[in-house]
């Protein structure tokens, strides 16, 4: 019951009918959705994921607002966390990082702070902030220290990861491992599978077949399950980043996870 979908899996479907995709994707099984872009691109999602019968607890924000924040008060943060509870989120998530706030580990610690400050703003919202991962987190710095191993130490106890296991593994970890090893720090985790044969790890891009629906790659999925739920992983949402059929490639992973 837990199981939802990142939204932007459909995002160019919803461009063209975002009542219709939504519709589709409830009718695929999925009880939940987490939308992309809030605020600004989050209005129609919200409002057709809930006449669809979706429950929405979550989405990505415009993180700009809180980790390259304009003034010291986090003004535009405030706001979208103000939003985000007048929507009823639960969560908000930190989904990606420019180059300038990921290239030294200083700027992972300089990231990790307003991550914790924007944590410390949320919970006062009873919201749980989290930080999605893509691969570049696990890329050797100096002294063969990783920007997600300064995420690790320095996040405060309200700062959540959203755990992408696809990047976990492209970024040469395994999910397993680090999802016992947060255990209790994950709020949500991102699934979808990995196209066998890649050279790993790797920390740019992937070629856009690498995508796979669940069952069709290499990642072991029983495992994580379990392990995601040892955890106490609040949800866990169904994400392909690119696909020729997003609506076939979310029906397939679901009727996958149906049958584990």
């Amino acid at each position: 019951k837990n199981i939802g979908v990142q939204l932007y899996t459909v995002r160019k479907l919803m461009e063209k009918d975002t009542v219709g995709t939504i519709k589709a994707v409830a009718a695929a099984g999925y009880k939940q959705a987490e939308l992309g872009g809030f605020p600004s691109q989050t209005d129609a999602q919200l409002k057709a994921a809930r006449d669809a019968g979706l429950v929405v607890n979550s989405s990505h924000f415009e993180w700009d607002s809180l980790v390259n924040p304009t003034d010291n008060s986090y003004q535009d943060f405030r706001k979208i966390v103000d939003k985000a509870h007048a929507a009823g989120l639960k969560h908000l998530v930190v989904p990606y990082l420019v180059d300038k706030n990921r290239t030294t580990l200083d700027d992972y610690k300089q990231t990790a702070a307003h991550l914790n400050k924007g944590a410390e703003l949320s919970k006062g919202a009873g919201i749980r902030l989290s930080y999605h991962n893509h691969a570049f987190e696990f890329q050797p710095l100096a002294g063969g220290r990783t920007g997600f191993d300064v995420f690790m130490s320095e996040f405060s106890p309200d700062m959540f990861f959203e755990l992408d296991v696809f990047w976990v593994k492209v970024g040469g970890a395994e999910p397993t491992d680090l999802l016992k090893k947060l255990s209790g720090r994950i709020a949500q985790v991102h699934l979808k599978d990995l196209k066998p044969g890649l050279t790993l790890p790797e920390f740019g891009k992937v070629p856009e077949d690498a995508f796979q629906e669940l069952g069709d790659g290499i990642l072991s999925w029983e495992p994580i399950l379990k392990a995601a739920q040892a955890a106490g992983v609040e949800h866990c949402h169904v994400e392909q980043d690119q696909s020729p059929d997003p609506l076939a490639s979310i029906r397939q992973s679901i009727n996958y996870l149906a049958r584990l």
